[in-house]
C-alpha cells in the first residue's frame, strides 16, 4: 500500500480528514525547507505538497509566483527538490510527500530518470499542473512502474465526461480546485464545492482533496465537512514571504496557522 493510500485509510478509521499544506521548496532559502516540513508534520499536517520552483507558474497567483522567484534566486532546481525530500526521509519515513509543479523540469530530466529519482528520494506522488490526461499516457507508465501516484486537478468547469477521464488516470487522491482562477483568489462557496464533490464521488472511490481559497481555520473546517482533505497553500506561502528574513518567525507562524486549522478540522 502506498504512503498516500495508507494515510487516507488510517485517517478514515480515525474519522479524520487530511490536512495538506503546500510550500515552495527553497523559499525563501533552501536551508529552511526540510526543517519546515518536519515542523508542519508536528503541527498536524498529514501529507506535504512541495512545490517545485518554476519561472512561469501559470496556475498560481502572485503569492506563490513570488515564492518561486525567491527560490529561483537561490537556483533551486528539481534535483535540489529531490535532495530535500531525501533529507526529509532521514527522519520521517511515514508522511507522504507530493511534488507539485509544471512539466518542463520533468521533461528536461526525462520521464524515466525522473520517476526513478523521485522514487529513490522518497516522493509519493506528483501533481503536474499543465499535463492533461490526454497527453499523460507515457508519463503515467513511468510513474506507476515506480509506484508514484499521479494526481490531477479537477476544475469547477470540468464536465462529467472529463471528471471520469481524470479519475481513471489518477491514483492517491484527486485535487478539486474550488475556484475559477489562480491560487489565492477569491473566497469559496462551500455549497457549490459539496455539489461538485458529489458528482466526482459518483465516478471514483479516490479521496478528494480541495484547495484554492482556504485561508484560515474557519474555511478549513467548512471544507473538511465535505472533502476528504483540505489543501492550503497561499495562506502559508504568504506568511513565508512576509517573514522571509527570519526563519524562526516563519516556522512559528506557519505551525500556528496549521495547528489552528488542525483543531478546527478535527472539531
Amino acid at each position: 500500500m502506498s504512503r498516500i493510500k495508507g494515510c487516507f485509510a488510517r485517517l478514515g478509521k480515525e474519522g479524520k480528514k487530511a490536512l495538506i499544506p503546500f510550500i515552495t521548496a527553497g523559499d525563501p532559502d533552501p536551508a529552511i525547507t526540510v526543517p519546515l516540513m518536519h515542523a508542519m508534520v508536528k503541527a498536524g499536517a498529514n501529507i506535504i505538497e512541495l512545490g517545485v520552483p518554476f519561472s512561469d507558474p501559470m496556475a498560481d497567483g502572485p503569492v506563490i509566483q513570488a515564492a518561486s522567484e525567491r527560490a529561483l534566486e537561490h537556483h533551486v532546481s528539481l534535483h535540489n527538490v529531490l535532495e530535500m525530500v531525501r533529507n526529509f526521509r532521514e527522519k520521517d519515513t511515514d508522511t507522504p510527500v507530493v511534488l507539485m509543479g509544471y512539466l518542463n523540469p520533468v521533461e528536461v530530466m526525462g520521464y524515466e530518470k525522473f520517476a526513478q529519482a523521485a522514487s529513490d528520494a522518497g516522493v509519493d506522488g506528483l501533481l503536474t499542473v499543465d499535463l492533461p490526461p490526454e497527453e499523460a499516457h507515457d508519463f503515467l507508465g513511468h510513474l506507476k512502474a515506480h509506484e508514484l501516484d499521479p494526481i490531477f486537478l479537477i476544475a469547477p468547469t470540468s464536465t462529467g465526461e472529463r471528471i471520469e477521464k481524470i479519475c481513471n488516470c489518477a491514483s492517491g487522491f484527486v485535487y478539486y480546485v474550488s475556484l475559477k482562477g489562480v491560487t489565492g483568489a477569491a473566497s469559496l462557496d462551500v455549497g457549490s464545492v459539496a455539489d461538485k464533490l458529489g458528482q466526482i464521488r459518483s465516478v471514483t472511490d479516490l479521496p478528494i482533496g480541495v484547495g484554492f481559497g482556504i485561508k484560515d481555520a474557519e474555511s478549513a473546517a467548512q471544507v473538511a465537512k465535505v472533502a476528504d482533505a483540505v489543501v492550503v497553500g497561499s495562506a502559508i506561502v504568504k506568511l513565508v514571504g512576509e517573514n522571509a528574513g527570519d526563519k524562526k518567525v516563519i516556522e512559528a507562524k506557519v505551525t500556528a496557522l496549521l495547528a489552528e486549522m488542525r483543531k478546527a478540522i478535527d472539531a
